[in-house]
C-alpha cells in the first residue's frame, strides 16, 4: 500500500476483521443500523436524493450508501477496506439495490479523477479514523458540484465525548469493539468548521446525535457535545 495514502493501516485491519458482520443488525455495527434512518431522513430533508448523483466516502459495508440508492439516487460508495467493499457489493446483489456501485479508491484520488461530479457527497463516521481529516474534507469539496451538499458526521473531542463515546460505548455498554475510537483522533466542531471553510464549504446546519441507554434509542438534537453532524454546501466558483 502506498505510503502516500491518507489511511491508517491499523484502522483498515480493524474494520476488515469485522467486515462479515456489517449487515448483522445485532453485531458490532448495531449502532449504525439504529441511527442510519435518522441521518438518512436528515440528509433527505436538506438535499432530496431522487435522481441525484451521490458519493459516499468511507462507505464501509454500504449501510448508508444502500439506503440512499433505495431513495432513487445513483450512488457510488468508496472505501479502502477491500473486505468491507466485497460485503457491500454482495449485499447490493442480494437486496437487488438499484443504481449503486462500489470502488476501492481514496477520496483524494477520486477527486483528481472526477472534480465536481456529484450532487451530494456524504462522509459519515469516517473522519476520526484517518491521519489527515482535512485532506478528506478538501477532497469532498472538490468532488461535489458548486452549490452541492456535503454531509459529515464525527465525534467531538472533549471529556464528555471520551466518557460516553469511548468509555461507556466501548467498555461499559459494549456497543462497539474496544479500540474503535482513539481520543486523539476525535475532532472538535470548531476544527471541522475550519477545515470546511478552508476547502470552500459553507456550513449550513449542525445537529447532534444522542443515545439513551435506557430506551436504547438514538435521536437527533441540538446537543453537539458528543456525536455531531454537519451539512455544508460548496460555494460557487
Amino acid at each position: 500500500m502506498s505510503a502516500t495514502l491518507n489511511v491508517d493501516p491499523a484502522e483498515l485491519a480493524k474494520f476488515s476483521e469485522l467486515a462479515h458482520r456489517w449487515w448483522d443488525p445485532e453485531s458490532e455495527f448495531r449502532p449504525l443500523h439504529q441511527f442510519n434512518p435518522l441521518r438518512l431522513e436528515w440528509i433527505m430533508g436538506l438535499a432530496p436524493l431522487a435522481g441525484k448523483k451521490v458519493l459516499d466516502v468511507g462507505c464501509g459495508g454500504g449501510i448508508l450508501a444502500d439506503s440512499m440508492a433505495h431513495q432513487g439516487a445513483s450512488v457510488t460508495g468508496i472505501d479502502l477496506a477491500s473486505k468491507s467493499l466485497r460485503v457491500a457489493q454482495l449485499h447490493a446483489l442480494e437486496a437487488q439495490t438499484p443504481n449503486i456501485d462500489y470502488r476501492e479508491v481514496s477520496a483524494e484520488v477520486l477527486a483528481a479523477e472526477q472534480p465536481g461530479a456529484y450532487d451530494v457527497v456524504t462522509c459519515m463516521e469516517m473522519l476520526e479514523h484517518v491521519p489527515d481529516p482535512a485532506s478528506i474534507v478538501r477532497a469532498c469539496a472538490t468532488l461535489v458540484k458548486p452549490g452541492g451538499w456535503v454531509f459529515f458526521s464525527t465525534i467531538h473531542r472533549n471529556l464528555k465525548a471520551f466518557a460516553l463515546a469511548i468509555v461507556a460505548a466501548e467498555y461499559l455498554l459494549k456497543m462497539l469493539p474496544q479500540g474503535t475510537h482513539e481520543y486523539d483522533k476525535l475532532i472538535q466542531p470548531s476544527e471541522l468548521a475550519r477545515y470546511c471553510r478552508q476547502a470552500g464549504l459553507e456550513l449550513q446546519h449542525t445537529r447532534g446525535l444522542e443515545y439513551n441507554p435506557l430506551t436504547q434509542r438514538y435521536r437527533l438534537s441540538d446537543d453537539t457535545s458528543v456525536n455531531y453532524l454537519f451539512a455544508t454546501r460548496r460555494l460557487p466558483a
